[in-house]
């Protein structure tokens, strides 16, 4: 098939927005269901897992082929869940055009905003699908100005709704100028009912107005007052959209399946082909400032993105790649230029969720699953080993929340370990870490919900009983002083000792994470021993030293030093340099800092002076209020994650359960002095227990 009749999108917005519903109609009406999956009933064909369909949410993004008008759609659903938002972010580092699902009852909502940012961050071109236009409540004018008054979006409607609510029957194509109505699964060209006709015009005419801004053509037309032909419109459209200059929205009721093969047509009309993307960029393996490109070819070296892990039952581990140039074949050897070592591809599979099919090769622009990778992490690049470049990897947003756990049986040690690992492979903003003091096993991720879901799992998938204590902050530890620190190492046992001399400075590095400096001068610590000094002191900033939690933001100095030239080894500087740092770590003044989320609290009007207040109370900051629908507000704030817990059953007994909220990480701040006394405390406490 021709690469430009490929289009490799994604699907993404706030939770409960429709995304599912919208793609299950799509692989309705592409031919690749028979039947409908609903999410409310556990049978969408995307969320297959267990846990998704128990909550009737989207966990894991999944992947699927379909077909429409002599095009092929490889789609990504992703979740709209915040604690699942690195599924998002990986989803969209590979996709090449999304389309963002709003409620046109809510409107633009929390996670829309993190999504839409997101793309911006990747410059990924997008459309809208205003959904639930059957909904009580359903405002498509509102949707839209809170497009683009939140977003910046630039949406310009391509339809005009016929009603809204219970009225509402079908969409106006304002670019051809045809009213489409939807009865049993069919859609059916109607002339426009005179009652719409002045606001099409309107709305054509606004069309054409914005894109003249973009377009010499259009201008001409504009400015001539001629009538501008649809085929011209669309053109111009098109050009904007790939510019990320403008979002054409579209709108329908996915339940009902009004607008989906509308939907399916702007996909492949105004969202790119890899062809339209162009060359994808690569860093030089030895020389980070000179750069590579391939363009999307089979006749270029080959070139790939790992992007997803998944662990098979049937199949074992599968690498989920974006194919940017060039082929690969089972059995060919490729090179992962981020771990620097070969790989050999064993089967390759095109994936329809859950099921999949086997081929022999695949090209460029295509999402493919690879088995029989051995050491290929979420992220790597994979290339062709005599053309070797590096690409940009995904965006790993920090894990906040903590939860201690161990297994049911002492016997089951051995094999939790083993599933955390598969677990931790799949899921970069997943981790877990065993406390040799309290020999506890911690387990850390997005929020409550993304832990939830991991120890589900290892009850279900690896049938391990485990059991968990209660959730905690993910606090970082940091200095807030420039200090020097000077420590001498050595050791002397019956035969060789151990010696090492260290002199390094440290200072804050504040948001700019770890800094190594080596300023040694004429060899008094050998070239062989600097790395070691750098691995000492990562070593000791994972472990921590003020709470146990991972030190960030220091910048080090390694000023000074002495060696012995039978004494000194690798490790003996390792152990020199962590005990360095430790020691002017310690003299630093240290602190804690603790997890801030921005929140949004939608609630209404009678309860915003309780709502307010309980998040003064929770050392909250208020940024803003603003109206949300008729009677009810939006209030925009920050504050700490330790204060946050039982907030939700708080907030439905001081709302009569009216008020709904989300949370998303904001940024790491430094805790109050008061409150890190306490925090300080109880965790001596629990440790001396």
């Amino acid at each position: 098939m021709s690469l430009n009749k490929l289009r490799n999108i994604g699907i993404a917005a706030h939770i409960d927005a429709g995304k599912t519903t919208v793609t299950e109609r799509i692989l309705y009406f592409t031919g690749t269901n028979r039947k409908l999956g609903e999410t409310h009933d556990g049978q969408a064909t995307m969320d297959f897992m267990k846990q998704e369909q128990e909550r009737g949410i989207t966990i894991a993004s999944a992947a699927i082929t379909c077909k429409w008008n002599d095009h092929q759609i490889n789609l990504i659903d992703t979740p709209g869940h915040v604690d699942f938002t690195v599924e998002v972010e990986r989803s969209l580092r590979v996709i090449d055009g999304m389309v963002a699902v709003f409620c046109a009852v809510g409107g633009v909502e929390p996670q829309s905003e993190t999504v839409w940012n997101q793309a911006d961050r990747y410059r990924v071109p997008r459309i809208a699908f205003i959904n639930k236009m059957d909904r009580t409540g359903a405002n498509f004018d509102e949707a839209l100005n809170q497009m683009n008054k939140y977003l910046d979006a630039n949406a310009i409607p391509l339809q005009v709704p016929m009603g809204s609510e219970d009225s509402f029957t079908g969409t106006i194509d304002i670019v051809n100028r045809i009213a489409y109505t939807f009865e049993n699964n069919t859609r059916n060209e109607n002339e426009i009912p005179a009652e719409y006709k002045d606001n099409v015009e309107a709305a054509r005419n606004s069309l054409i107005e914005r894109l003249s801004d973009f377009d010499d053509e259009i201008m001409e037309f504009f400015l001539e007052e001629k009538e501008v032909p649809a085929e011209k419109l669309m053109a111009a459209v098109r050009n904007a959209t790939l510019k990320l200059l403008i979002t054409p929205v579209f709108c329908g009721a996915a339940y009902k399946n009004i607008g989906i093969q509308l939907l399916l047509d702007s996909v492949v009309n105004y969202l790119p082909s890899p062809v339209d993307i162009g060359a994808v960029v690569g860093h030089d393996l030895n020389d980070e400032e000179k750069t590579h490109s391939r363009n999307p070819s089979g006749s270029e070296s080959f070139s790939a993105l790992a992007f997803k892990l998944i662990n098979d039952p049937y199949v074992g581990q599968q690498t989920f790649i974006r194919i940017f140039s060039g082929k690969i074949s089972s059995g060919m050897q490729i090179f992962n230029s981020t771990k620097l070592k070969n790989e050999r591809v064993g089967r390759i599979f095109r994936i329809k969720a859950k099921e999949r099919e086997e081929i022999s090769e695949a090209g460029a622009g295509e999402i493919v699953a690879l088995v029989g990778m051995k050491i290929t992490k979420t992220g790597d690049t994979l290339c062709d080993p005599n053309n070797p470049l590096l690409l940009e990897s995904i965006h790993i947003p920090v894990s906040v929340i903590e939860l201690k756990i161990q297994p049911a049986k002492q016997k089951d040690k051995d094999k939790l370990g083993e599933a955390l690992s598969k677990l931790v492979n799949e899921d970069p903003s997943f981790h877990a870490r065993y406390d040799d003091e309290t020999e506890e096993t911690v387990i850390s991720g997005m929020g409550e919900l993304h832990l939830e879901i991991m120890v589900d799992r290892l009850r279900d998938e690896f049938k391990i009983d485990v059991e968990v204590g209660e959730p905690s902050v993910a606090f970082r530890e940091t200095i807030t002083e420039s200090v020097e620190s000077n420590y001498r190492h050595v050791k002397q046992t019956g035969g060789k000792g151990q010696f090492a001399h260290t002199v390094i400075r440290m200072e804050p590095n504040s948001g700019s994470g770890y800094e190594y400096v080596d300023m040694i001068k004429g060899g008094v610590i050998p070239g062989e021993y600097i790395p070691s000094v750098n691995k000492g002191i990562i070593k000791c900033m994972d472990r921590g030293i003020l709470a146990g939690f991972p030190v960030v933001d220091v910048k080090v100095y390694l000023i000074d030093g002495s060696y012995h030239p039978v004494d000194s080894s690798d490790m003996a500087f390792q152990v020199c340099a962590e005990m360095c740092f430790k020691q002017g770590f310690n003299k630093a003044k240290p602190i804690l800092l603790e997890p801030v989320m921005k929140i949004e609290v939608n609630t209404p009007d009678d309860y915003i002076g309780d709502v307010v207040g309980n998040l003064n109370r929770r050392r909250g900051k208020i940024e803003s209020m603003r109206r949300y629908r008729k009677g009810s507000q939006k209030i925009v704030g920050t504050v700490p994650l330790m204060e946050m817990f039982g907030y939700a059953t708080q907030l439905r007994n001081i709302t009569s359960g009216r008020a709904n909220y989300s949370m998303e990480f904001y940024q790491y701040m430094p805790l109050p002095s008061g409150v890190q006394e306490e925090v300080l405390k109880k965790l001596n406490e629990k440790k001396n227990k």
